[in-house]
């Protein structure tokens, strides 16, 4: 799924806090490490600041996880990542940002690498509202339940008064439905100049990312909230909280996909990844799962229970049920794969078929080819990978083992149950395999040979 990229007025950059330890998670996977939709929820916050259009990013994290540095390093650079040691709050965190942004001139957003459905398009309202004059916008949301939010306290026009934490607010504080989701947008100078006298004496003595607001209202600076729906900014802290946000995202990207012109029988069913691409006119039937790295074009049939990673399906191809795509496979228009095949790393040509019970790893199969059931491509020698190609109009038997490299050529054909070692030379028959000999009799002897032995055994246990 492409996501556009927002061209702003000034230049953007984010600051993106993935220091938090996740012991929820109560994983050894880092908690921003794993994966929504094929994607790690790093990669999803890191999506959204560049579809914001940041030029620069700068992810804050904890000493206690160099996995989430180098994961951020490897995909922007090694300039990219600054760390907070001891935590100390939000506010503490984001100043952690402060030297690596020096030199920039324009906006920074505050975001959060557990936050995977917050996308720059939940995002960039707090932009609108800097354009308008804000100097310090705050993204709210009107929570269901409230409790353990931040409240917002807002005057007439979506004000901004202050931001209270949960730990902090009375009784009528705690009624506010009006809610902190945590993403901030202001300036650099001004957000680093107010970060600067933020104080820790609070219940938990942390440095609180939310007290700019206040210190910007007691400076007569303009605060202000933008609003976003509660699913849009829900953060992942558990295992369970990471399936209702894949849910989220799931249901969205079906809906969409429909809307678009994709049938899907039953749409709970249907698993898709961060980059799946389905054309309209495409169909994908029940308990279908997308890995990452698909494409299926327009008329496809994907059929019931097949599983799909890293291939590109052509135009009116027809997949399953219970098909196997592995990446690198490449099935072109029109061309069959049916139950229970698996194709990996093979270019499939237009209108080829392998309808049932077949393995065909690396190379490539010609045009209107035909590939008879238990048909093996045997790449593998146990060292290295070869491969295997079958060309136009072949017909290769019914258990078939092609041992690569071999060549099978064009309109060639293979004898059901050959082993074939060497190349077919075009319109050639292949036969590998032993001459049928016929013993006359021999299975109505051995019959009666095997009965009398078992009448035998039941004779010797009468008496």
């Amino acid at each position: 799924m492409t996501v556009p990229v927002l061209q702003p007025v000034r230049p953007r950059a984010a600051v993106i806090l993935a220091a938090g330890q996740g012991t929820r998670m109560k994983s050894p996977t880092p908690k921003v490490l794993h994966r929504l939709a094929g994607r790690t929820l790093l990669d999803h916050a890191i999506d959204a600041a560049e579809g914001l259009g940041c030029e620069r990013i700068v992810v804050v994290v904890g000493a206690h996880s160099p996995q989430v540095g180098e994961a951020a390093r490897k995909r922007l650079g090694p300039n990219a990542t600054v760390v907070q040691d001891p935590p100390l709050g939000t506010g503490h965190a984001v100043l952690a940002a402060k030297d690596a942004l020096a030199d920039f001139d324009g906006d920074v957003v505050v975001t959060y690498a557990d936050c995977p459905l917050t996308t720059a398009g939940v995002i960039a309202p707090l932009f609108d509202q800097i354009t308008g004059g804000a100097h310090v916008a705050v993204l709210g949301f009107e929570a269901h339940n409230p409790t353990g939010y931040g409240r917002l306290i807002l005057a007439p026009g979506h004000v901004l008064l202050r931001i209270v934490e949960e730990k902090e607010a009375d009784l009528a504080t705690q009624q506010v439905k009006h809610c902190n989701s945590g993403v901030l947008a202001a300036d650099r100078a001004v957000l680093f100049d107010l970060l600067a006298n933020v104080r820790n004496d609070n219940a938990k003595g942390e440095y609180y990312l939310t007290d700019v607001v206040g210190l910007a209202h007691d400076r007569k600076l303009v605060t202000r909230a933008a609003f976003a729906p509660e699913a849009s900014v829900q953060g992942v802290n558990s295992q369970g909280e990471l399936a209702a946000a894949e849910a989220v995202w799931q249901r969205a990207r079906r809906h969409a996909l429909m809307v678009e012109g994709v049938s899907m029988p039953a749409p709970d069913t249907v698993h898709l990844s961060w980059d799946t691409k389905i054309a309209g006119g495409a169909v994908v039937e029940q308990f279908v799962v997308f890995g990452p790295g698909v494409s299926i074009e327009s008329g496809a049939v994907i059929k019931a229970f097949s599983h799909l990673e890293g291939a590109r399906v052509g135009e009116g191809a027809l997949i399953g049920p219970y098909a196997r795509l592995r990446p690198g496979a490449e099935i072109g228009p029109e061309a069959h794969i049916g139950n229970f095949v698996e194709v990996k790393k093979v270019k499939v040509g237009k209108g080829a078929k392998a309808n049932h019970l077949s393995y065909l790893g690396d190379g490539s199969i010609g045009e209107k080819a035909n590939i008879g059931a238990g048909t093996i491509f045997c790449n593998y020698d146990g060292f290295e990978k070869f491969e295997t190609h079958v060309g136009k109009g072949a017909f290769i038997g019914s258990n078939s083992a092609l041992v690569a490299p071999v060549r099978v050529g064009d309109g060639a054909m293979t004898g059901s149950g050959s082993v074939i070692t060497k190349d077919v030379e075009d319109g050639a028959l292949a036969l590998a395999r032993p001459e049928q000999t016929i013993k006359a009799g021999w299975a109505t002897k051995f019959r009666a040979l095997k009965q009398a032995q078992k009448d035998k055994k039941k004779d010797a246990k009468t008496k």
